[in-house]
């Protein structure tokens, strides 16, 4: 396409070029390896590797590994018992929502929406099998389950995405809020 065309000419593709394996590397070798990697292909051989190292298992169509295929299920873990917020140096999750200055109007349609194709996911599998992750990633509570019904408070979305790339089979669909809607931080 034209766009790759341009990209691939571009100054921007040549340095992507350079730190093409630096991720991967990470993956392969540890923290160790990957710092070893890392500083000899970006301050001595720039990218000029004749290799591409490989992605790891459970990789989509581009060969990168998804971050919902490395969700693992729940029973492979222990639950973790988190403190309350004190108030001081921790802070209650609405409280924090507060803060963003998050808003999206109430006649809004709502901009997280469930792919048809999967739309069995949340019940028979997110809750099922993960333990429905979604419900505590979310650093805004826009996923609840409610009687074993995902409810989807989409009001409340600070538009992170984790939800479009790390949900079980990456169900829910995100889109651009009308209008401008979403978080107003400002002191950013």
């Amino acid at each position: 396409t034209e766009y790759a065309n341009a990209m691939e000419k571009s100054w921007v593709y040549d340095e992507l070029k350079e730190v093409r394996n630096c991720h991967d590397a990470f993956s392969k070798w540890g923290v160790g390896g990957g710092l070893l990697y890392t500083g000899i292909a970006a301050h001595i051989t720039k990218g000029k590797e004749p290799w591409t190292l490989s992605s790891p298992v459970g990789s989509n169509s581009d060969g990168l590994k998804t971050d919902a295929k490395a969700t693992n299920p729940a029973k492979e873990f222990e639950p973790i018992d988190y403190p309350a917020p004190d108030g001081v140096l921790t802070f209650d999750l609405l409280t924090n929502l507060q803060r963003s200055g998050t808003y999206h109007e109430d006649d809004q349609p709502s901009h997280l929406k469930i792919k048809p194709d999967v739309a069995s996911v949340p019940e028979s599998i997110s809750l099922q099998v993960y333990a429905a992750p979604e419900s505590r990633f979310c650093p805004a509570a826009v996923y609840e389950y409610v009687d074993e019904k995902l409810v989807i408070n989409a009001q409340n979305c600070i538009h992170c995405k984790c939800c479009s790339i790390k949900m079980p089979h990456e169900y829910i669909q995100w889109t651009v809020p009308e209008g401008g809607g979403g978080p107003q931080y400002q002191v950013m």
